[in-house]
């Protein structure tokens, strides 16, 4: 017996061995591989920081928008790149600030591509981390190369700069041509009725805005006086191609189905989709189920119709099982604004609610409401609810998006804000420059620094104030968000700081008219 012990254990480490190599021999089950986030990117169009509930308004309810903001990340410093839609949208998609591109104006619905297709975008940086990416609603950036035939293939356009899928309208609501166009063809098209666009003079026989009145159910205020499409005078003059018009009240219904439509078609790969939406922007046509709703009128009707909107596609993503996998980002393009153009009692109706909510400002000015706008980051189970305060930009979307999926790509003026868009960190952009129409200003911390230009300091047509002065004017957001002090003669040295960095980043020449002597 006094052999036992060896002999057992010997036999026990030759059972162990037996069974580790039986272990090595079992192929292991390879780990399930962890899918790329969806990317949702909702844009309005004219929202204001103050149109939402979620922001402090009171007059006006947005269950669905709020449900974005009160589920994930609400930055209260957050920002389009320009108080106007085409540079907003065109810095978006590049992480590029839109006034290094001189075109980067509000376009025309004729104008060509706006976006090199041999630029760097967010769609194409997406495609090739294996993203499907599509955009549905507005465009606005341009189409073709200025002389587009309207009845063949209009290109380039939105597939030549990364997109797989796309169905648009050209530019505009209120611009002609009045039709959709699906991945680079008008849609429902008549061959035997060819669409005709000019911007500068009309075709023989087509009625207008400007000469008969009696043909019309929304009235101009101004600029809108040209064809006549749904009884609605539009900027442009179009002839021809009626079965492909749009029906303006259907509108949110069309988009809302080609985004639905979209995510139940590429639910089983990872994609991108662009869902620009078209409200507020005028002419603001609610479908009948939400005319009268709001009790401001058509502007504040297509709010909420936008909200509803919001709202059914979000439960697409659930219903589909993608919602926790989604990354959702809420925005709008640039600040409100009540006449844009047409008699619709947004004045009238306005009432106690206040667009722009404690801003300066609105849509073309260089005050803070013209490009601070609402600003959610939804990823339910990933993103805790909070608010963030951190300095955020459009321009960010880029690098951030790039860090989030893989991809090394990274756009001159975008920042990598990822862990503060997941609300991991607090500590956003040191500064930003923003811009209305071509003028441009410093954010700088709790700063704001707005150079001297020249021009009217009111727009007198859609009743905003610009921002323009003959002097410098420097803000402290942090004790005034209302920006009405004007602390530039009280602080001179905090003037000359962000004078130097303004223009460090700048240039010298950046259309201001009376340098700061510098001591």
């Amino acid at each position: 017996m006094k052999n036992f012990k060896p002999i057992f254990f010997l036999l026990c480490f030759a059972g162990l061995m037996a069974c580790e190599s039986s272990r090595k021999q079992t192929p292991e089950a390879p780990p399930e591989e962890t899918r790329k986030p969806n990317i949702v990117i909702i844009y309005m169009d004219d929202l204001g920081y103050g149109d939402v509930s979620a922001y402090g308004a009171t007059e006006l309810s947005t269950p669905n928008f709020d449900a974005l903001a009160n589920g994930g990340m609400k930055f209260t410093n957050g920002y389009a790149s320009s108080a106007t839609c085409t540079p907003s949208r065109f810095a978006l998609l590049t992480g590029v600030y839109p006034w290094r591109n001189k075109d980067a104006k509000i376009l025309p619905g004729t104008a060509p591509l706006l976006i090199d297709t041999a630029q760097a975008t967010l769609p194409k940086m997406l495609r090739s981390q294996g993203y499907h990416t599509g955009i549905v609603g507005k465009w606005h950036l341009g189409l073709g190369t200025g002389q587009v035939d309207w009845n063949k293939q209009i290109t380039p356009g939105p597939n030549e700069v990364g997109f797989d899928y796309s169905y648009i309208m050209a530019a505009t609501q209120d611009r002609v041509p009045t039709v959709y166009i699906k991945n680079g063809y008008v849609d429902n098209l008549d061959p035997n009725d060819p669409i005709e666009i000019n911007y500068d003079q009309n075709f023989e026989g087509q009625p207008t805005g400007k000469d008969n009145p009696e043909l019309l159910k929304m009235k101009w205020h101004h600029g809108h006086n040209n064809s006549i499409v749904n009884g609605i005078p539009r900027i442009g003059f179009m002839k021809g191609g009626e079965s492909a018009k749009w029906v303006d009240e259907d509108m949110a219904d069309k988009f809302l189905e080609e985004a639905k439509s979209y995510v139940r078609a590429h639910k089983d790969e990872p994609f991108f989709l662009y869902y620009a939406m078209q409200q507020p922007h005028v002419p603001r046509t609610p479908h009948p189920r939400f005319a009268g709703t709001s009790g401001m009128g058509p502007r504040g009707d297509v709010i909420v119709e936008a909200d509803w909107c919001v709202g059914e596609f979000v439960k697409t993503l659930e219903e589909e099982g993608l919602l926790e996998n989604s990354l959702i980002i809420f925005t709008s393009d640039n600040g409100p604004v009540l006449n844009d153009g047409y008699y619709d009692d947004a004045v009238e109706k306005i009432g106690n609610h206040k667009p722009a909510g404690p801003l300066r400002g609105g849509k073309y000015s260089l005050f803070e409401a013209g490009t601070r706008v609402p600003f959610i980051v939804s990823w339910p189970g990933v993103i805790q609810p909070g608010t963030s305060g951190a300095l955020v930009s459009q321009l960010d979307f880029f690098n951030s998006i790039a860090s989030l999926t893989g991809s090394d790509e990274k756009a001159p003026d975008s920042e990598n804000l990822m862990e503060v868009f997941l609300g991991e960190s607090d500590k956003g952009r040191s500064n930003l420059v923003i811009e209305a129409t071509t003028r441009t200003a410093l954010r700088h911390g709790d700063w704001v620094l707005i150079p001297p230009f020249k021009g009217p300091s009111k727009n007198e047509q859609v009743n905003i104030e610009t921002g323009t002065a003959p002097d410098y004017q420097l803000y402290n957001l942090q004790s005034d968000i209302g920006q009405q002090q004007n602390l530039a003669g009280a602080n001179p040295e905090k003037l000359k700081e962000l004078v130097q960095i303004f223009e460090s980043i700048r240039g010298e020449d950046y259309g201001n008219i009376k340098q700061l002597e510098l001591k």
